[in-house]
């Protein structure tokens, strides 16, 4: 839980009276490699802070393909943000892929603490900013990039992430092949 107030601390004044309200509704929790967090089709009103380890988002088209959205590593969050903002069920399920220490919030819980401090509205907004922009250069890359170019953006974002994510997510998050990506790799180190 420091681990999060710390980097809270970095961008707002944290009084007291907020750290102290945080550790009582975030839950400290250990999850182990092939843990299903958020299944797609269920109710979600969690999210998750990464403390340490790994998890990805991701979801299955109408074939039962899987499609990564997202790897989340130390210090990012995960969720359903789709499912919980628009009450909806869960378009994405959430999975470990590497054993992970996380932090646990009950999504109205921690929409509350706006009304209890305001000054968590300011962080959250450089969150969601910092999110959306994420998203955007995804989607921008995904549509402007071959395929070694997003290979490489993605090294860069995730440096060490290949040591314990199987190829086939990463080919998923990349929107490519597994034999496309061994071609990517061979490319890269020639």
């Amino acid at each position: 839980m420091q681990n999060l107030i710390d980097k809270i601390k970095k961008a707002i004044s944290l009084s007291q009276e907020a750290e102290k309200h945080l550790y009582s509704i975030g839950k400290v929790k250990s999850v182990e490699k092939g843990d299903i967090l958020i299944r797609q089709g269920q109710a979600v009103n969690k999210t998750y802070f990464v403390t340490t380890g790994c998890l990805r988002s991701f979801c299955l088209d109408k074939n039962g393909k899987e499609h990564t959205l997202q790897f989340a590593i130390r210090d990012w969050w995960i969720s359903d943000f789709i499912a919980i903002y628009n009450d909806e069920l869960a378009t994405l399920t959430v999975e470990c892929i590497k054993d992970a220490e996380l932090i646990e919030f009950n999504a109205i819980d921690l929409e509350n603490i706006h009304s209890l401090f305001p000054e968590f509205e300011v962080f959250q907004r450089k969150n969601l900013e910092r999110h959306v922009v994420s998203l955007h250069k995804r989607i921008i890359n995904q549509l402007q990039l071959t395929a070694q170019e997003r290979y490489d953006f993605f090294l860069q974002q995730y440096p060490d992430i290949e040591q314990y994510v199987p190829n086939y997510h990463i080919a998923s998050y990349l929107g490519i092949t597994q034999q496309s990506l061994s071609r990517v790799r061979a490319k890269k180190t020639r």
